[in-house]
């Protein structure tokens, strides 16, 4: 549920002016906390060390990838547990989402960064200290997926509200391109590198992936925000004696305090209430797409190195993805796009069903991997822009955990479709069910009539 190149001023919000919140209140009901100064990201020290500490974190974890799915595949010769791990791994997501938004609200987020980073550093230098002594049962490799899946929305919405504080808030729109441009290097170097490194030896993945959350955390580490967020308002004064701003006052603290407030501000809004039900049928159809890749490959005895290079056509996709951030979000609306960009998928799942070698699986995950910047973008701009800093961290996690239930369920399925109907059956399978999702969203008056909010 883990591509910035437009100049930071202009924004896809004033496209099209907007006057509401996601909670149907004015816009002086949002809560603008103090930022950075504008000084060009390209020299904003803060901003570039987390960049490159989550940029590092995140390659380690794609080369990882590959290599668990390959090692209980040799283990065992099952993609029905392969896709375990892939299920516990999300399932652990989900759980643990809106416990994380409560956490990151509530407590310096720097610190939970360096905790959640620290524990992913644990568990992987674990597992490739027991790889490597030939001492690593199944058993252990299932816990670490519930672990690293855990540690996942805690650093995850961390680093996105880190990253917030030291941005000016007219570069955001870039800062989140360039992060996305983060998410498509780390996904390029990663798989190939995780699958050369396993070929060299296979404990050698999970090294270097310990290596990177190490670097993560030490990044986290040297920054501070520049305005620490300020912790949720428990009162306010009523405007001109007004006994119903008490009124107001006393719900909404009410509502701040509660771990399920971002999941009621996301609720009451049907746009954003599709929004993120649509992403969660895009999860469920596409986290499967690299194991079902791996499953392929390696059914047709291909190189580790060869699948690893297969898996980084996405991160090509998502490159190219970056540029097209600005434009597509200037010449739709959100919905069209969204739906546009889910449609798309459809076909190209068909065809990865038909298709043989490495090249033409990187060329469809390329395709597929196109729109993913400017969906993540929308999703900032839609949703996370809109709520009070007190509600931020609690919304986006709840976002998040919505859109991340398609993972397991996703992953969970593939495996056994996999087992049963091989490759070309899961893959129609999958792009079925997708097609539901997107006849669905389709369906929606308010999400096709969504238009982009004021800036």
């Amino acid at each position: 549920m883990s591509a910035e190149t437009a100049p930071g001023n202009e924004t896809p919000d004033s496209r099209t002016p907007h006057n509401r919140t996601p909670t149907g209140r004015a816009p002086t009901a949002v809560v603008r906390q103090p930022t950075a100064a504008a000084v060009p990201l390209r020299r904003n020290w803060r901003y570039q060390t987390l960049w490159a500490g989550s940029t590092t974190s995140l390659t380690g974890m794609t080369a990882a990838d590959v290599a668990y799915p390959l090692v209980i595949l040799t283990m065992t010769g099952s993609p029905a547990l392969a896709g375990l791990f892939g299920f516990l791994q999300a399932s652990a997501i989900v759980g643990c989402g809106l416990p994380a938004g409560q956490i990151v609200d509530r407590y310096d987020r720097r610190r939970v960064m360096v905790a959640a980073e620290s524990l992913r550093a644990a568990t992987t230098g674990t597992v490739a200290l027991l790889f490597a002594v030939h001492r690593l049962p199944l058993i252990l490799l299932l816990a670490a997926a519930v672990v690293l899946g855990a540690a996942q929305p805690f650093g995850g919405a961390a680093r996105m509200l880190l990253m917030r504080s030291v941005v000016a808030p007219e570069q955001l729109t870039a800062a989140l391109t360039q992060d996305e441009v983060r998410g498509g290097i780390a996904e390029l170097v990663g798989p190939s590198l995780g699958g050369m490194l396993y070929g060299l030896g296979q404990a050698l993945p999970f090294l270097f992936s310990t290596l990177s959350f190490l670097v993560s955390t030490a990044c986290a580490l040297v920054v501070r925000p520049v305005s620490p967020p300020s912790p949720p308002a428990t009162t306010s004064a009523p405007a001109d004696g007004d006994s119903d701003s008490d009124s107001d006052s006393d719900s909404d603290s009410d509502s701040d305090s509660g771990i399920f407030a971002g999941i009621k501000v996301l609720w009451a809004n049907p746009a954003l209430r599709a929004t993120v039900v649509l992403v969660a049928f895009l999860n469920a159809a596409g986290a499967p797409l690299t194991l079902c890749s791996i499953y392929l490959l390696h059914r047709e005895s291909a190189p580790s190195w060869s699948i690893g290079l297969a898996l980084s056509g996405a991160a090509v996709g998502g490159l190219v993805g970056a540029a097209l951030v600005k434009p597509l979000h200037r010449r739709f609306r959100p919905g069209g796009l969204l739906l546009g960009i889910v449609a798309s998928e459809i076909p190209l799942e068909i065809t990865l069903g038909l298709v043989h070698g490495p090249w033409l699986v990187a060329g469809i995950l390329f395709g597929s991997a196109l729109g993913i910047p400017t969906l993540s973008v929308l999703l900032d701009v839609l949703i996370f822009r809109q709520v009070p800093e007190s509600q931020r961290g609690r919304t986006i996690t709840s976002a998040m955990t919505i859109i991340a239930v398609g993972i397991p369920l996703g992953t969970g399925s593939v495996g056994l479709l996999l087992q049963y109907l091989g490759g070309t059956g899961a893959l129609f399978a999958l792009a079925g069910m997708l097609a539901c999702g997107a006849g669905w969203a389709a369906g929606q008056p308010r999400l096709r009539a969504a238009e982009w909010p004021a800036a």
